[in-house]
Parts: C-alpha cells; sequence; structure tokens
C-alpha cells in the first residue's frame, strides 16, 4: 500500500501527521480506506450489505445476526478505546519512526492523555508491529544471545528482594538473536526472541524453525551450538582469540545489541521480563524496516493494527483474555 491509496495530501513528516490526524474525519477516512479497500463489510458475518450511521460513524448489518453494529475500530487494536482515532494514528507514527522509541511518559505530555493510557496505547500498537512471517531467513546467518536486565549489585535490598535475586545474573532475562546478513537485493533483517533458558534444546529448535536448510550459520563457541545439525554450514569464531577472522564473526547482530539496550536503557530504563517480547518486536521492526523513509514505515505498521487486540487486564496478568496474535518473532 501506498499514500496515494489514500489520500493524496498525506503526510510524510511528523508535522505532516500531526496537522493532518488533527481533523477526525481525515483519521476516519484513513481508517476506512485502509481496512475496506473494496467496501465496508460487516466484520461479524462478512456481508456488504450495511447501513451507515452518519450521526455515530457506526454501520448496521442487514443481515439477521448478533452485533449488528459495529464501527471500524471492531476488530482492531483500538477496539473498545475512547481515544480519539488522531491520536491513535499520531501514536503510531511516533513509535514506528522514534529510532530509541518512545516512553509513555512522553507520549502522555505530547498527546494530552494519562501517563496510564498511554502505556497501554503502547503495548497495543507494539503487538501491531508483530509481523507474524513464517518465512525463514537464509544465506550467511549471525546467532548469539545477550542479556537484558540491571546490574544486581547496583539495587537496593527492596528491589533485590522483589526479583528474588540470588546471583549476580539469576534476574536477568536472556534473548536470542538470528540476523540474516545483507545482500544487493536485501537489507540486512533480524529475527528476535526472549528464551526461557540458553540450553541446547531451545537454541537450537528456534535455528532449525527460523533458518533455512543449506544456510551458512555463523555462532561464538557457546556450547548449546556445538552439535548443530549437518543441515546447516556450521562456523564458529572464538572471541577470546579474535572478533572476526575473515568472513565469519557475528559483529552484525553485536551492533543490533548496543542499538536494542541503547533504547531500553535510555528510554524505557526498566523493561519488567514479561512485557520483554513486545520492546523486541518494537525494535526489530523498526531495524528491519529502517531502510524505508517515515511515511512507509508507519503505512507498514498501520496494516498491522487488524485482527488483533489486546485487553488490559490480559496485559498485566489479570484475566484469562490474551492477545489474538501471541508471540514475540519479528520478521521482515
Amino acid at each position: 500500500m501506498n499514500a496515494e491509496n489514500i489520500a493524496p495530501e498525506f503526510p510524510e513528516t511528523l508535522n505532516d501527521a500531526m496537522q493532518f490526524f488533527a481533523s477526525e474525519d481525515n483519521a476516519f477516512a484513513f481508517t476506512v480506506a485502509l481496512r475496506w479497500r473494496d467496501g465496508v463489510c460487516c466484520p461479524t458475518c462478512g456481508s456488504t450489505r450495511v447501513n451507515f450511521i452518519s450521526s455515530r460513524r457506526t454501520w448496521e448489518c442487514r443481515e439477521k445476526h448478533e452485533r449488528r453494529q459495529f464501527s471500524v475500530k471492531v476488530g482492531t487494536i483500538f477496539e473498545d478505546s475512547p481515544i480519539k482515532l488522531g491520536k491513535w494514528w499520531c501514536a503510531t507514527w511516533l513509535i514506528s519512526n522514534a529510532k530509541n522509541g518512545i516512553s509513555s511518559c512522553e507520549l502522555h505530555r505530547a498527546l494530552g492523555v494519562t501517563q496510564k493510557t498511554a502505556w497501554f496505547m503502547l503495548h497495543r500498537i507494539r503487538l501491531a508491529l508483530q509481523n507474524g512471517s513464517i518465512a525463514k531467513v537464509n544465506g550467511t546467518v549471525e546467532v548469539d544471545e545477550t542479556y537484558i536486565g540491571g546490574k544486581a549489585r547496583l539495587m537496593n535490598a527492596k528491589a533485590r528482594a522483589r526479583r528474588k535475586i540470588t546471583t549476580s545474573t539469576s534476574h536477568l532475562a536472556p534473548v536470542q538473536g538470528l540476523l540474516q546478513r545483507s545482500t544487493r537485493q536485501q537489507a540486512s533483517r533480524v529475527i528476535l526472541k526472549h528464551v526461557k533458558s540458553i540450553k541446547t534444546p531451545e537454541l537450537q529448535g528456534n535455528i532449525l524453525e527460523h533458518v533455512e536448510k543449506g544456510a551458512e550459520v555463523h555462532t561464538d563457541e557457546a556450547t548449546a551450538y556445538h552439535s548443530l545439525p549437518e543441515d546447516f554450514a556450521h562456523k564458529v569464531i572464538n572471541h577470546a582469540v579474535c572478533y572476526a577472522k575473515d568472513n565469519v564473526h557475528i559483529n552484525g547482530l553485536e551492533n543490533f545489541w548496543s542499538l536494542l539496550k541503547r533504547a531500553i536503557r535510555g528510554t524505557y530504563v526498566s523493561v519488567e521480563p514479561f512485557h520483554l517480547f513486545r520492546y523486541l518486536d518494537e525494535q526489530a521492526f523498526r531495524f528491519n524496516e529502517r531502510k524505508d523513509n517515515d511515511m512507509g514505515r508507519f503505512l507498514k505498521a498501520a496494516t498491522g493494527i487488524f485482527g488483533k487486540g489486546l485487553r488490559y487486564a490480559a496485559l498485566i496478568g489479570r484475566g484469562k483474555e490474551g492477545e489474538t496474535s501471541a508471540g514475540s518473532w519479528q520478521t521482515a
């Protein structure tokens, strides 16, 4: 999708976006055009026989069934939200284009909503950034792990007790990354996952699931990769000796880890382990789409709002409702 398919004056910069979406009419028309390119249809039965109720900006399906009335927010991450569409789209523009992310405190000041509302909005938008693609990486693939979390020695006693810290690393959250190196046709892209442990079954299982057979896999000397199947050309770099030998290295992934940690430490400061995969989705999206412009990244993020939902009770771990699109993998 491109901007010409939606509106001839579609914004290309943040300033233009703020002005464009300041009009709720523009925001509504943009959402309708993005969702129903071939005409409005009922999200319950799929019928196109619907009547528009202009006073409430909703539709009513002519077919006989439950939930005949619906709005453009139904079946999206915006569902049941009283926040206007214009603010939602401005928030989406900000998070999809801010290189180091945007905090809930900053968003609440920018949009004039409460910090709690801004935090909930950001997590909903991160759900939209999940690609859900089953495409595997190929070519030359770098694989490595890192740990996310503060240093135990810098925490006070209350914080250490709350996190149940027994050793200097017991509270850290391990993250595995797979980076497909760039080619002439495509920029490098990354796949991330918050793993439960760095043991062989889980780390190698992720490689088997997300890397095409025959790919050249580069790792460090971690023992978890020593028995990697012969389906892959496995090459190892010994960091005790050097960080690159000819073309064998994992420096591309090491560079990405610095970008990820800069965003977490500098913008979000502290991330709870059970929310970590959402921040990984966000950072991987911006990295994989870095060659696009601001408008292009925004449109790709905007197309991810449909068919997904997240309730506050599920977000904070209270309630049985879950996300309709779960998972922490992110691909281009």
